[in-house]
């Protein structure tokens, strides 16, 4: 190819019809393809996962569907797939397939994040870093980035309130290809469009994501033989801290009960459950004050995971003081390292990194799946954990229980009776 670049800046034409219609049984759902004018185009999505992947949005425009006793969203409650040309503030680039797709799975956390300002950082439909807090959208913004700046760059914002002058700032900080709001403040929207190629959407939707909770889609997953599997989308049932489970079990006789979450490690547990909801399996999160500290994703071996996690945060944990102290990121340190400058620097660096844990000290983990064995819990207890929470359910759940009860300080447990799976 003479320009390996342009293929990322090309827009793919589509041979996908208008119109699209699915028939389950008596029920005909029927979608719409969505296009935007653009710059004085009618584009559809610049291309699908890849730039040679022709693509198509399709908006579910009419009927809506039941089954066994169980309404699904219906027409008229889109949010990414309802974005009309008011809706896309600014093109930029144009948004392809993995853009709406991070927004849609930021949509699909905050939706059990409505109870406060929230922000969601995601990249390759994961987050980065996740927060909320009372203190308003920026506040909420600022923490989820601090929390791994390095995912972050190039990658989407999503929140659930107006996005004010502050966050505006903040997004420009730094390099990100989407922002999502409900509304924009007076002045954010000048702030933003100084970045020409950033992707803005207006989502009012995203103002009242509480109205999605228990209402299950269509989740559709297509096959490598073109055959699908259709389901029942993942309903949360931790929505409160009043949800979670006491984590008790039995073995040859003996109860074993774990110490119940204080107030605030049951919020902190409630708030990376619902984050957990957007991450892939197999995954644990840690979380601490109302903000992610370390999110391990796609990983094989639970105990594997968490070890991942943990490796991230304390990576991340350094970078931080680096850029804070020495504007350079960790890796511009341990570059200097290496040709014999900074060395003091970065040696001081590591040993206030591993004095602090990573930061994960206080944290709490949240697991999608449970703990097979108690060397996952063992992991995160030895970096600071102070609760946790897991689906329960192992034939080792008494050995789970025995770790947290063993720790000093103990650690409290309480399960959350479904798995959050992300495949």
């Amino acid at each position: 190819m003479k320009d390996l670049k342009s293929m990322y800046s090309t827009v793919l034409g589509d041979p996908f019809p208008e119109d699209m219609t699915l028939t389950l049984g008596e029920t005909k759902l029927r979608f719409a393809k969505r296009h935007w004018e653009v710059g004085g185009e009618r584009k559809g999505l610049r291309y699908g996962e890849n730039p040679d992947q022709p693509a198509a949005l399709y908006e579910l425009v009419s009927e809506g569907l039941e089954l066994g006793g169980v309404v699904f969203r219906g027409p008229g409650k889109g949010l990414v797939s309802s974005a009309r040309e008011e809706h896309m503030l600014q093109a930029g680039k144009h948004p392809g397939k993995t853009n709406l797709t991070d927004v849609d799975n930021g949509v699909n956390m905050l939706q059990y994040l409505h109870a406060k300002p929230a922000a969601v950082i995601l990249k390759h439909n994961n987050p980065c870093g996740a927060a909320w807090t009372d203190e308003g959208v920026a506040a909420a913004l600022h923490r989820a980035h601090l929390s791994d700046r390095i995912a972050a760059f190039g990658g989407a914002v999503v929140v659930n309130r107006p996005l004010t002058k502050d966050a505006a700032q903040l997004i420009n900080s730094s390099y990100f290809e989407v922002v999502a709001a409900p509304e924009y403040e007076q002045g954010a929207l000048d702030i933003l469009m100084q970045r020409k190629n950033l992707r803005i959407l207006k989502l009012p939707g995203l103002a009242d994501l509480s109205v999605l909770v228990g209402e299950p889609f269509l989740d559709i997953k297509s096959l490598a033989d073109g055959g699908m599997v259709l389901q029942f989308s993942f309903r949360n049932r931790i929505l409160s801290a009043d949800d979670f489970i006491p984590a008790s079990a039995e073995k040859d006789g003996t109860t074993y009960t774990a110490r119940a979450p204080s107030p605030q490690e049951a919020e902190d547990l409630l708030f990376a459950w619902a984050v957990e909801a957007g991450v892939t399996s197999n995954s644990v999160i840690f979380a601490k004050d109302g903000v992610t500290t370390a999110i391990g994703t796609g990983e094989q071996d639970r105990v594997g995971c968490v070890e991942l996690s943990v490796h991230k945060a304390y990576t991340k944990y350094a970078d931080l003081l680096a850029f804070n102290e020495h504007s350079m990121s960790l890796y511009e340190l341990q570059a200097k390292a290496a040709q014999g400058e900074m060395t003091d620097v970065l040696a001081g660096i590591q040993a206030r990194t591993q004095e602090a844990k990573g930061g994960l000290a206080g944290s709490v983990l949240v697991s999608d799946g449970f703990f097979p064995f108690r060397d996952g819990v063992d992991a995160a207890i030895s970096h600071g954990v102070s609760a946790i929470a897991q689906p329960g359910g192992s034939i080792r759940d008494w050995e789970v229980i025995e770790a947290v009860n063993q720790a000093e300080p103990q650690v409290a447990m309480v399960f959350t009776g479904q798995r959050s799976f992300k495949h």
